[in-house]
């Protein structure tokens, strides 16, 4: 059968991939068009999803083979999984492997704001650095301060156990409350979301995006804030409304935010990259060689299953019968 990977991953993976089946890999250093993504795809039997969008339109012009859709990645937002189980095609995705390292990047982009590490590297760079100074390029204290989790599923447990090293008090929203062994081993506490922005010194975003949590940030929850609270964000760009979030930085109604998720990616909402207290990553939250080759790992145990006729360890959706 044939495979086709909408872009480069690592040679084990693929190797693994090729024993078994023919695969086709997109060899150019972008992603491709929904035009150039149908035609190369063309007949295959399995997409291996990476980070293409594969909404109605194109699942409408796919090839009558296609079964499954592995998405190299937790989110699947890119994917209208739904319409694709009406037309008896599965989607997989790669979750559990990646909560450490997405929740280790979470972590360094808070760190890096409240301390102001970016600013401090320019700094030093521009050679402005003429030894120490009491009271230059302080930052805020990140150990004993209030963190507020939105959405405590695994990588917001993940962020909330190194929280709890730091001796932070741990308050988390969700639309569907964690069970009670998870919350009593973290020491969180449930608390509604407006009072949750309003009580934390960092609001850190780990949030499926869905209806219910787009703009789930919006400018009245950012008013809310601390004048002295950071925002960091690690879920998906459009949990924030990046205009009202800009606006709040301008005019000082938050201390400063971190964003490796953007809400009309690739593009940066203009006004953010000028604002010194603002760090920006590009989407690099599961970002190490050993997460980003297992996830290409899992995304291939998900395929030779469901080409070997069995049911795909991560699978998402439920496809009609074909």
């Amino acid at each position: 059968m044939k495979v086709y990977v909408s872009y480069w991953l690592p040679e084990a993976p693929m190797k693994l991939l090729a024993e078994h089946h023919t695969v086709a890999i997109n060899d150019k250093p972008q992603l491709p068009s929904p035009d150039e993504l149908v035609e190369q795809l063309g007949d295959a039997d399995a997409l291996l999803c990476v980070g293409s969008r594969v909404d109605r339109a194109v699942l409408d012009r796919v090839g009558p083979h296609l079964k499954i859709i592995a998405n190299w990645g937790v989110g699947y937002n890119n994917i209208d999984a739904d319409y694709a189980a009406e037309k008896g095609i599965m989607v997989t995705n790669t979750p559990d492997v990646l909560t450490e390292t997405t929740a280790d990047m979470g972590w360094a982009i808070l760190m890096a704001v409240a301390r102001r590490v970016v600013e401090s590297d320019k700094y030093v760079r521009a050679g402005e650095f003429y030894g120490f100074k009491p009271f230059n390029m302080l930052g805020s204290d990140v150990w004993g301060k209030t963190i507020g989790i939105i959405g405590l599923g695994r990588i917001g447990q993940a962020v909330a156990r190194r929280a709890k090293g730091f001796g932070m008090k741990i308050l988390y929203y969700d639309l569907q409350p964690a069970r009670p062994e998870i919350v009593q081993e973290l020491g969180a506490q449930f608390m509604d979301i407006d009072a949750l922005v309003a009580e934390s010194d960092f609001v850190s975003l780990h949030c499926p995006l869905t209806d219910e949590t787009r703009h789930i940030i919006d400018a009245r929850r950012l008013s809310m804030m601390k004048p002295t609270a950071f925002l960091v964000n690690i879920a998906r760009g459009p949990v924030v409304d990046e205009q009202a979030l800009l606006e709040a930085l301008v005019e000082k109604k938050i201390a400063g935010a971190a964003l490796d998720v953007f809400e009309k990616e690739p593009e940066v909402t203009p006004g953010l990259m000028e604002l010194p207290n603002v760090v920006l990553t590009p989407h690099t939250g599961s970002g190490t060689w050993e997460t980003r080759t297992n996830m290409a790992h899992v995304s291939v145990r998900n395929i030779l299953a469901a080409l070997n006729g069995e049911m795909p360890p991560n699978l998402v959706n439920n496809p009609a019968p074909r």
